[in-house]
């Protein structure tokens, strides 16, 4: 297939563009507007792929997009460009709204009316997959239960609203229109190429420069850890053998207190990166609870059996095996971090968001 991505230069849009193109046969046109979180250095190990194609576009820029598919006849949308961070969506949740509901709902339009036009035989097979949350469901108060497919929504900030309001479009166009859609609710993601305004690269980068790190409250939140690489081979399943009209959560069976993810990374950089920054004893002496933020939902966990049983697709990493790989990473891969420099400086010049914390 020929599959449109949005927000592809993003933490998971950039995993599942090097999966697709280094795994599948599948061609990408990645379409992102490279805010403060697009960095196109994650993608340059299939940058140069006869079948990747950048467009530097606005979602909700309608007229761009109408352009995009009559230029490159997508056969699939695989929906991720959104605005993502909690905090900032309280800090200001105008952006949120716009780019998670105004630009969903420009890309809907966009994608039905583009489909309309197909031949019946090409409108049987296309497919619009709208990427979303496990926040939308709001939080678990009891301990044992788990988000379904069937779980009422009730979200909690202005992000996960906004993600709410996007999988109640799309649901609608299908309902309303017919537009063959796919939706997935995933868990906590990490791994590499991870923003580090996001809890697990926070706290690997900080420690490294020996900061203090911050955990909200006590730390007891409950979050399902997912590793991006299997967030991605989910995510082609998804694609590839979905049934239109479904809705599949895609979690990674790791649940973990915030404060217990934030000693196990301390104790990896113990072994890993025994050489502490200056005056600093163990990493885990730089732990410094904070207050809260408002709204903070204490549980979140997946009840992934629709897409194991339906689908096939069963997470291969542990959260042990896939955090140590993450730290790994980053200890391996500086450069990287260099990059966020540059794009702090390309941000500045495109009139976008700088980095931060």
């Amino acid at each position: 297939m020929k599959i449109l991505i949005t927000g592809g230069a993003g933490f998971i849009g950039s995993a599942l563009v090097r999966h697709l193109i280094q795994s599948t046969g599948h061609s990408v046109v990645n379409v992102d507007k490279l805010t403060y979180a697009g960095n196109l250095t994650s993608l340059d190990s299939v940058s140069a792929s006869p079948r990747y194609v950048f467009e530097h576009q606005d979602i909700c820029n309608a007229a761009a997009l109408e352009r995009i598919f009559a230029q490159h006849q997508p056969q699939a949308v695989m929906h991720l460009a959104a605005e993502t961070h909690v905090d900032r969506s309280i800090d200001g949740p105008a952006a949120f709204v716009h780019t998670n509901l105004v630009g969903t709902y420009t890309l809907l339009e966009t994608a039905r009316q583009y489909w309309a036009r197909l031949p019946k035989e090409d409108q049987f097979s296309f497919r619009f997959h709208h990427i979303s949350t496990d926040e939308v469901y709001g939080d678990l108060a009891n301990t044992e239960d788990l988000f379904t497919e069937r779980t009422p929504y009730a979200p909690s900030s202005p992000y996960s609203a906004s993600k709410a309001g996007a999988d109640h479009l799309v649901r609608a166009w299908h309902r309303t229109y017919g537009l063959p859609v796919l939706i997935t609710n995933c868990s906590n993601n990490y791994g590499p190429y991870h923003f580090p305004e996001k809890l697990i690269p926070l706290i690997i980068l900080g420690a490294l420069a020996g900061r203090p790190l911050p955990v909200y409250g006590r730390g007891e939140q409950i979050r399902d850890w997912l590793y991006v690489e299997d967030h991605a081979r989910a995510l082609q399943r998804v694609i590839e053998a979905g049934t239109p009209g479904e809705t599949y959560n895609i979690g990674g069976h790791n649940e973990q207190r915030n404060i217990d993810v934030v000693h196990a990374i301390c104790d990896l950089l113990e072994a890993l990166a025994p050489k502490h920054p200056a005056g600093v004893t163990r990493y885990a002496d730089l732990i410094t609870h904070v207050t809260d933020r408002p709204g903070h939902d204490l549980r979140y966990a997946i009840d992934a059996s629709k897409i194991q049983t339906q689908l096939g697709w069963t997470p291969r990493e542990t959260f042990s095996s896939g955090l140590r790989k993450t730290v790994q990473w980053y200890l391996s891969n500086p450069q990287w971090l260099d990059s966020l420099q540059d794009a702090r400086s390309q941000g500045q010049r495109l009139g976008l968001s700088g980095i931060g914390q």
